[in-house]
């Protein structure tokens, strides 16, 4: 998939003391992504708690970032749903609005069939005018899409890549482009061939994501030094510890919205001295 870039960070979504979208914040953050080693964002996915936002949240945000981007920065809508009407409503929306791409999850909780992810998709991709990235992750869908399962939905129209968050099924599919789903897996994607990650530790650490493409020969070395990282950021829920993080860091995101919570004092100590050690923060002492 040309342009879109190969370090893509699911960006967090920032809430104000209220509970609402702090635009402010979700702008300086694009920025600070581009400025290290992004080169997209995918907004409103699940990093984004894209479940916790209605659709007038949901669709502003994506607004907000294409209108706002620093240049260069390519923006993917998350358009995915369990109903396949909404999928189109979103996706239809999206393209409205200029984005470059589109990420669409296999419909999650009803968990249908083969044939019926089969003409869910079919129905999405007429709804787009860009290309659309699948996003398979049976841990939160309930359900996988297999490779020969994904290299049939190559064949429809606009279906150009999959964010593959099962590493169980890591390889290149015929027609689609290969985007690591998990942080741990992106040294192995990019080895693969593949097109890059869709990531959530470049919110943190995007210039050494960002060299493990531009330095092959590093590659592995760099990965080992990111695994403390990706543990640190595993602790609780991906949008909780990197807003923890970025907390920590000096860049004021919020707390999460329910079902999710604050990370407690042990994730945050966590958190905390991965930072220090990674020379991030300094060094607290008690």
């Amino acid at each position: 998939m040309p342009g879109l870039g190969a370090i893509i960070t699911a960006i967090i979504t920032p809430f104000d003391d209220a509970g609402g979208i702090d635009e402010e914040a979700f702008v300086s953050l694009l920025h600070h992504l581009a400025a290290n080693g992004s080169d997209g964002v995918v907004v409103a996915g699940t990093t984004g708690e894209a479940a916790t936002l209605d659709d007038e949240e949901h669709l502003a945000l994506i607004g907000l970032a294409v209108r706002e981007r620093p240049q260069g920065l390519t923006v993917i809508g998350g358009v995915g749903s369990n109903d396949t009407r909404h999928a189109i409503h979103l996706t239809e929306r999206a393209c409205e609005l200029g984005v470059d791409a589109l990420l669409s999850v296999n419909p999650y909780y009803n968990r249908p069939n083969r044939r019926g992810i089969l003409a869910h998709y079919r129905e999405v991709s007429r709804a787009a005018d860009r290309p659309i990235i699948l996003y398979n992750i049976p841990q939160r869908t309930g359900s996988d899409m297999p490779n020969d399962l994904l290299a049939e939905l190559a064949q429809l129209d606009h279906i150009e890549g999959v964010k593959q968050a099962n590493n169980d099924n890591l390889a290149v599919v015929d027609g689609l482009a290969l985007y690591a789903g998990n942080d741990d897996v992106l040294a192995l994607t990019l080895d693969l061939g593949g097109a890059g990650g869709i990531l959530v530790a470049s919110h943190i650490v995007g210039p050494e994501m960002r060299r493990m493409v531009d330095e092959p020969g590093e590659r592995a070395a760099i990965h080992a030094s990111l695994v403390e990282v990706f543990d640190a950021l595993s602790v609780a829920p991906a949008a909780v510890c990197t807003k923890a993080a970025l907390n920590l860091l000096g860049h004021p995101v919020g707390r999460p919205r329910l079902p999710y919570v604050e990370a407690d004092a042990e994730e945050t100590a966590t958190i905390r001295a991965m930072l220090e050690r990674r020379g991030l923060l300094e060094t607290t002492h008690t």
